[in-house]
């Protein structure tokens, strides 16, 4: 017992460290490598859809190791550059606005009394307990012609003919405020719970205004939540599928949604 003790004593970080490195190998990096590996070898009509990179089989050693998919990024590129464009566009304006959103709500939650935030935290979980594919359909019934505003402003006079907010960017923007905005609140409030009050106030002692205590003591201190957020939000919209197929059109074409038939036949063999 006592040299398991001094072993778990010297070698227990390690092993805390071990752990969360091996599930990262296994459920991370090991997909990593197979699609790399898939990039390198050629599509086919089956399942799976492309031919093992290399294996053993009647003759021995075989490999179907070629370039033939990266070439087809320079002779197709135009197929490419835009839904990457337009990831790369949605996903930044979608992480400004969850960022906009998020700061004044985080910074309201971290400084509300114990008992309040605790409430206001469960309300910022509160949009996890349902699947987000069914907060998507309600957002569409939101924001079609014969949606409930188009109903509503149409109702009170205030327009004559629907807005058209389906199948644009506004509703793709909509879409990733509704699904990431959590994201982005929670680790901009996990700063913020330890800014100290004496601080902000030392600040407005000594003479700055509210928008000089915010630029020189709230927001150099909150750098590494909105980092933080940022990352958590920007990252998984890049890749994002169900938001663009159900609320963007034809001009919404991202790398998650990409699928043309065009290309898909160009690499696919005919049957």
């Amino acid at each position: 017992m006592a040299a398991a003790r001094q072993w778990i004593a010297r070698h227990g970080r390690r092993l805390v460290v071990a752990l969360p490195l091996l599930w990262l190998l296994v459920f991370f990096l090991l997909p990593l490598v197979e699609v790399a590996q898939t990039s390198f070898t050629v599509a086919r009509r089956g399942i799976p859809p492309f031919a093992p990179l290399w294996g053993f089989g009647e003759d021995g050693f075989f490999t179907n190791f070629n370039l033939e998919n990266y070439g087809l990024l320079l002779d197709y590129w135009q197929d490419y550059i835009g839904p990457a464009g337009n990831s790369l566009r949605l996903a930044f304006f979608s992480t400004l606005i969850c960022l906009l959103f998020a700061y004044p709500m985080a910074w309201w939650i971290a400084r509300s009394n114990p008992r309040r935030r605790a409430i206001l935290l469960v309300l910022v979980m509160l949009p996890f307990w349902t699947s987000s594919l069914l907060r998507i359909y309600a957002l569409i019934g939101l924001l079609n012609p014969n949606g409930f505003i188009n109903s509503m402003l149409m109702f009170l006079g205030v327009i004559d003919t629907p807005i058209r907010m389906m199948q644009t960017d506004f509703s793709i923007y909509m879409g990733m405020l509704l699904t990431y905005l959590p994201l982005m609140i929670l680790p901009l409030y996990a700063v913020m719970i330890r800014l100290e009050d004496d601080l902000l106030d030392a600040a407005a002692d000594l003479g700055a205004s509210r928008a000089g205590v915010f630029l020189t003591v709230v927001l150099p201190l909150t750098l590494p939540g909105i980092i933080a957020g940022s990352l958590l939000v920007f990252i998984p919209a890049v890749g994002e599928f169900v938001i663009p197929a159900l609320l963007g059109g034809p001009e919404q074409i991202m790398v998650g949604k990409h699928g043309r038939q065009g290309v898909v036949d160009r690499i696919l063999p005919q049957p």
